[in-house]
């Protein structure tokens, strides 16, 4: 495998390169790799791999690629992560930068579960019926994808005038958000929402609100890009990474461990005579 890997990278073609995806996996414990996919629609592959995930690293990537090359990106996916968003406003401007709807979508559900979780917690504390109890998960799917037994305790629950029945109500709310195609349309949208959250007067909600607004730009570049560039197609490279780094876990190399995940997903050219071990 390191023999074909090295025989790839060598001979691999950089040129043309038009979109990138950089997001951060965790290899072990607390070590991170920030990966560089380039999600082309012709092409989908891993074209990096740097140990860490701050400012440092991401330079890396550019040195590696080469200011000719990184100059003729005209699309890139990130998260909200500042490291990648400081490099990226640096290095390729010229860019059309799209925020992950994922991690959006993932914000709000986490802080939806912090009200949720706080005020299970409280209503406990004082002795009230625990009607919070077991129902993380019918807060935090689609309805769509709800159970009937889920769907029965939500529409039991939502009846309540709690925080977390609050809290919910933005969160679904906010799913109208992707069904726009014009830019202009969703911005509105987008302005409304926030002050709404702003007047919840729920911190973890406001807080998403806030950090919305701070990056409106760059989420409504999702539109600008007619919706063909998003973060499922970095996230289902992703899946495919964990699920590789999960497999060569037996293995206490580092070094390996990225010659794995080159094998599998850096769509290699493969040498003329491949070896096997017998």
């Amino acid at each position: 495998m390191h023999y074909i890997v090295q025989y790839g990278l060598e001979k691999r073609d950089l040129s043309g390169i038009l979109a990138i995806g950089i997001d951060e996996i965790m290899m072990r414990k607390g070590k991170f790799l920030t990966v560089v996919y380039q999600i082309d629609p012709a092409c989908r592959r891993l074209l990096w791999i740097g140990k860490g995930r701050d400012v440092r690293t991401l330079i890396r990537f550019f040195r590696f690629l080469g200011k000719e090359r990184y100059q003729q990106i005209e699309v890139v996916c990130s998260d909200m992560w500042q490291a990648y968003l400081k490099v990226i406003r640096k290095k390729i401007p010229q860019a059309l930068h799209i925020l992950d709807r994922f991690h959006i979508v993932a914000n709000l559900n986490k802080a939806l579960n912090e009200v949720r979780a706080e005020e299970a917690k409280r209503l406990k504390g004082k002795g009230y019926e625990p009607v919070l109890t077991g129902t993380r998960y019918c807060f935090l799917k689609r309805p769509e994808n709800l159970t009937e037994a889920q769907s029965y305790t939500l529409n039991e629950v939502v009846q309540y005038n709690l925080k977390t029945t609050r809290a919910y109500l933005p969160k679904e709310d906010f799913q109208q958000f992707w069904q726009y195609e014009k830019p202009a349309w969703a911005e509105k949208f987008l302005d409304s929402w926030c002050s709404r959250a702003m007047r919840s007067k729920i911190e973890p909600i406001k807080k998403q609100a806030r950090s919305i607004r701070k990056h409106k730009q760059l989420i409504l570049n999702w539109f600008r890009a007619k919706k063909q560039f998003n973060s499922g197609i970095v996230e289902a490279l992703n899946g495919s990474a964990k699920l590789t780094l999960r497999k060569a876990r037996g293995f206490k190399s580092d070094e390996v461990m990225q010659i794995a995940l080159f094998h599998q997903l850096g769509r290699l050219p493969e040498p003329p005579v491949r070896y096997r071990l017998w």
